[in-house]
């Protein structure tokens, strides 16, 4: 099979590149810069332009490309280039792929649980219909701006990905120094679920995918959502740190990281992988201790 890449250099990118290469698959990556090899080309996915060689034979796009959800707080300006950095990155690739003569009939298209809102203790799965809120507003453009590559005939899968656990970057990582040391804290309430996934998990998941007929939505979560006192309490087992006695409170986490606090910190999300599960595939890490160990 021959894949494209977008955002192959991020966490997630790199670390599906190098097991899509390890199988023995053809990877082009898609670059904002000069390619520096035969394997990569250029796009630019602000202005809608993409090399029209770069899907030319390949079998596959995984688009994971866009500006990250944790990067910064969240002011108007970077609001607005979440939403940018996904819907016109997603829009470009899916019109070349509707243009495309005998080019990739798949595209995994990053997406995320935000989705679903605030989903409190309910645990909800790919059926269920679509939150309130920042978050849930971006997903619903982003994933709607795949659309052009769908009534092409091409097969749309949105990987909806929650908390995605790595000792080498991403929300865990950034965490690890502050657990260390002992500080690590419950937040807020502690109630809020966190659905989680670890990168090795991720990375079989997206390649069951590519192999296997599923379009549509598909939940990239462990199937053992915990709530964030017990994802805390793993955390500071696996790292055999104590923690702080008492929580973050609601009203400090606001004022330091503002609406991001609210909506990615202090919500909760209970999602279940039911098409994964129900298609046969398995996890690896089911468990937060199993992933955690794992991982770091």
């Amino acid at each position: 099979m021959t894949t494209v890449v977008t955002g192959s250099s991020g966490l997630l990118g790199t670390a599906l590149v190098r097991a899509l290469r390890a199988d023995g698959h053809e990877v082009r990556r898609l670059v904002r810069r000069a390619p520096a090899g035969p394997d990569e080309c250029f796009w630019d996915p602000a202005g809608g332009v993409l090399d029209p060689g770069a899907l030319e034979g390949a079998d596959a796009v995984v688009h994971l490309a866009g500006a990250g959800i944790g990067d910064r707080r969240w002011s108007e300006a970077y609001k607005r280039e979440l939403v940018e950095s996904r819907v016109s990155g997603t829009r470009t690739l899916a019109e070349a792929l509707a243009r495309a003569d005998g080019g990739p009939r798949v595209l995994l298209s990053s997406s995320a649980i935000g989705f679903y809102g605030d989903t409190g203790d309910r645990a909800v799965d790919e059926s269920a219909p679509a939150g309130t809120g920042f978050l849930a507003d971006l997903v619903r453009r982003w994933e709607a701006a795949a659309a052009p590559a769908g009534e092409a005939g091409v097969r749309v899968t949105p990987l909806r990905t929650g908390v995605v656990l790595s000792g080498r970057g991403g929300a865990l990582a950034r965490m690890l120094p502050i657990f260390k040391m002992g500080a690590g804290a419950v937040l807020g309430s502690g109630r809020q679920y966190v659905s989680w996934i670890s990168l090795p998990d991720w990375v079989d998941a997206v390649r069951f995918l590519l192999a296997h007929e599923l379009a549509g939505p598909v939940n990239l979560t462990a199937p053992e959502p915990v709530t964030n006192a017990e994802y805390t309490a793993a955390l500071a087992k696996a790292l055999r740190r104590p923690t702080m006695p008492l929580p973050a409170p609601r009203l400090a986490l606001r004022l330091a990281l503002g609406e991001f606090a609210e909506e990615a910190l202090l919500a909760g999300q209970r999602v279940l992988p039911r098409r994964l599960l129900d298609a046969g595939h398995r996890f690896a890490h089911p468990t937060v201790g199993e992933a955690l160990a794992a991982v770091l």
